[in-house]
C-alpha cells in the first residue's frame, strides 16, 4: 500500500494533524508526511508529547489526530493515553499508527522482542481497540478497518492500526528545497561523518574509562570502532533500547565509581526525547561525566526525518542547565583538541559534535547478545 494513499484517505475521512516520534517500520509513512504535508505534520520530542499535541488539537478545533510511534514508543505514551486522553478522563479520540517492531516469529533486535511480544496485549490492556496492516492488506482491507476505526473515533475513544514491517510501498518523495530550508535555514550543513567523530573519540580513550552509548547506528559504529581500535568492544555499554536514557546510565554509573572517566555518547533526537535528564545531571554536577551529543539534527537510525528542534542551541542550553563547561564542535581538529581538554576538567562536561548524516551500508550489528554485551561491561570494569 501506498502511504500517500493512505495519509489522503485519513485526510478525507476528517484527520487534520499528524504528529509522531520517526521509526523505520512506518519510514514511508513520516517521508510522505514529512515531504507532502509538512503544514499539518509535526515531530516532538518523545510519543507521549504527540499524544499531547493530538490532545491541544482537539481541544482548539475538534478536529482528530493521528499519532504514530514504534511500538517501543508506546511506554511514553502510556500517562497521557490513561491519565489525559482516556475516556474515564477528557474522552479524546486520537488514531494511532504503531509500528510493530518484534512482531512473534519475525527476527528482530533483542529491544524489541519482548516489545513485539506484549504489543497487542498492551493496547488491549489501554483500553485501545486495534488492527494489524500487512503487506497484504488491500485498500479494500484498509477501508474496513477504517470504518471501525471511525466507528470507535466517533464515540470519540482511541484506536490503533498495528503496521507490520514491509507494509508500505517505497515511493519515489523527492524533498523540495523550500522544505529543507524551513527546517533548516541557510546554515551550512555538517562535514563530519559520525563514525569518523566516533573513531577519533575511540583514539583518546584509555582502558580505565567507560562508555555507555545511545541506541542506534551511534552505538553501532562504537562498536565496530572499539573492536577495529582497541581488540574488544567491552568498556563500553551499549544502550540498544531505551531511548533517551543513556545519560541517567551513565550518571548513575558515574556517580559510584568516581574513580573513572565516564562518557555517554548520545544523540540529539535521543537527547531531547528526555531532556530533562540533562537539567538533573547539571543540578547534581558528577564531577567525572562527560556527556558527547552527536547532532545530525535527525532521527538517523530511523530513517533520516529531521528532529523537531534542528536549531537547538545545545551548548548554550548545557551550560543554562549547569553543565560546569560546555562545547561545540564542527571538524576533527576542534574535537580533537577538546577530548583532550575536557578530561582534565571537573564536570558535568557536555560536548555538542555536528556531524553529517550518512552512515556504511555495510554498517554491522553487535554479534553478542545484550546480557552478553552487559556482563562483559561489568566485568571489564571489575578489572579495570
Amino acid at each position: 500500500m501506498k502511504a500517500t494513499w493512505l495519509i489522503e484517505e485519513l485526510i478525507r475521512r476528517g484527520i487534520g494533524h499528524f504528529a509522531g516520534v520517526p521509526d523505520s517500520t512506518l519510514s514511508q509513512f513520516c517521508k510522505c508526511l514529512e515531504q507532502k504535508y509538512a503544514a499539518i505534520h509535526e515531530v516532538p520530542a518523545n510519543e507521549g508529547a504527540a499524544v499531547a499535541l493530538a490532545a491541544g488539537h482537539y481541544l482548539a478545533e475538534q478536529t482528530i489526530s493521528a499519532v504514530y510511534m514504534q511500538n517501543s514508543g508506546i511506554g511514553n505514551a502510556v500517562n497521557p493515553i490513561c491519565s489525559l486522553i482516556h475516556e474515564k478522563v477528557y474522552r479524546i479520540p486520537v488514531l494511532f499508527l504503531v509500528g510493530w517492531r518484534g512482531e512473534p516469529g519475525i527476527k528482530d533486535e533483542p529491544q524489541h522482542v519482548f516489545q513485539g511480544e506484549v504489543t497487542i496485549p498492551l493496547l488491549n490492556q489501554l483500553g485501545i481497540p486495534c488492527q494489524v496492516m500487512g503487506k497484504e492488506t488491500s485498500q479494500d482491507d484498509m477501508m474496513h478497518i477504517l470504518d471501525e476505526a471511525w466507528t470507535a473515533l466517533s464515540q470519540r475513544k482511541p484506536y490503533a492500526i498495528v503496521v507490520k514491517k514491509g507494509s508500505f510501498e517505497k515511493e519515489s518523495l523527492e524533498m523540495k528545497s523550500s522544505q529543507w530550508d524551513i527546517r533548516f535555514g541557510t546554515e551550512v550543513p555538517y562535514r563530519m561523518k559520525r563514525e569518523d567523530a566516533i573513531g577519533l573519540f575511540v583514539s583518546q580513550l584509555r582502558p580505565e574509562d567507560a562508555v555507555i552509548s545511545t541506541t542506534g547506528k551511534i552505538s553501532r559504529e562504537l562498536y565496530e570502532q572499539l573492536d577495529q581500535q582497541k581488540g574488544s568492544h567491552s568498556q563500553a555499554f551499549l544502550t540498544v533500547g531505551s531511548m533517551g536514557h543513556a545519560s541517567m546510565i551513565a550518571y548513575a554509573f558515574a556517580k559510584s565509581r568516581p574513580d573513572k572517566t565516564v562518557y555517554c555518547l548520545d544523540g540529539d533526537g535521543a537527547a531531547l526525547m528526555h531532556l530533562g535528564a540533562m537539567a538533573f545531571i547539571g543540578e547534581n554536577h558528577p564531577k567525572n561525566f562527560i556527556h558527547i551529543v552527536l547532532n545530525n539534527r535527525a532521527h538517523e537510525s530511523v530513517g533520516g526525518m529531521a528532529t523537531g528542534a534542528v536549531h537547538a542551541k545545545w551548548k548554550e542550553t548545557a551550560q543554562s542547565l549547569g553543565y560546569f563547561h560546555a562545547y561545540s564542535v564542527k571538524n576533527a581538529a576542534e574535537l580533537g583538541l577538546v577530548l583532550e581538554e575536557c578530561r582534565e576538567l571537573s564536570g558535568p562536561v557536555f560536548v555538542e559534535v555536528k556531524v553529517s548524516l550518512g552512515a556504511r551500508e555495510d554498517l554491522g550489528r553487535p554479534k553478542e547478545s545484550a546480557q552478553e554485551n552487559g556482563d562483559q561491561f561489568m566485568e571489564y570494569h571489575k578489572d579495570h
